[in-house]
């Protein structure tokens, strides 16, 4: 392999501002499409972030195990084994109100509860 001469030029002269100008239209393209697409607003997609879901988790009050009743919001473990100890020692649940009568369920945690819980029966609704 032979060394090129010290006088000779990788890119003769008359190239390297035409180089340059290509360079520089190319920096100012790409400066000018990460402003068009929002990068200085905040308004590039966070791959690390999932995206928001409009999906709501529900159950039937009447067949959720423990483990499906725990997830829902203002239960736990010990309230969700409470809502099917009154499932099985009471009966199925008439109305979403008839949570009401579990020990640990009051009034605020079944408005929580409200929107995840499935109608029970006719014409009730969550």
């Amino acid at each position: 392999m032979q060394t090129p001469a010290p006088d000779s030029e990788f890119l003769p002269a008359r190239f390297q501002p035409l180089l340059a100008a290509v360079v520089g239209i190319a920096l100012a393209g790409m400066a000018i499409w990460f402003v068009a697409v929002g990068g200085l607003r905040g308004g590039l997609v966070h791959h690390d972030l999932a995206p928001t879901s409009d999906a709501v988790f529900t159950v039937d009050v009447n067949t959720a195990s423990v483990e499906e009743l725990a997830q829902l919001p203002g239960l736990g473990p010990s309230t969700a084994q409470r809502v099917v100890l009154h499932r099985t020692t009471r009966g199925l649940f008439t109305s979403i109100d008839g949570l009401l009568d579990v020990p640990g369920i009051g009034p605020a945690t079944l408005e929580q509860l409200r929107r995840h819980v499935r109608p029970i029966g006719a014409g009730e609704h969550p």
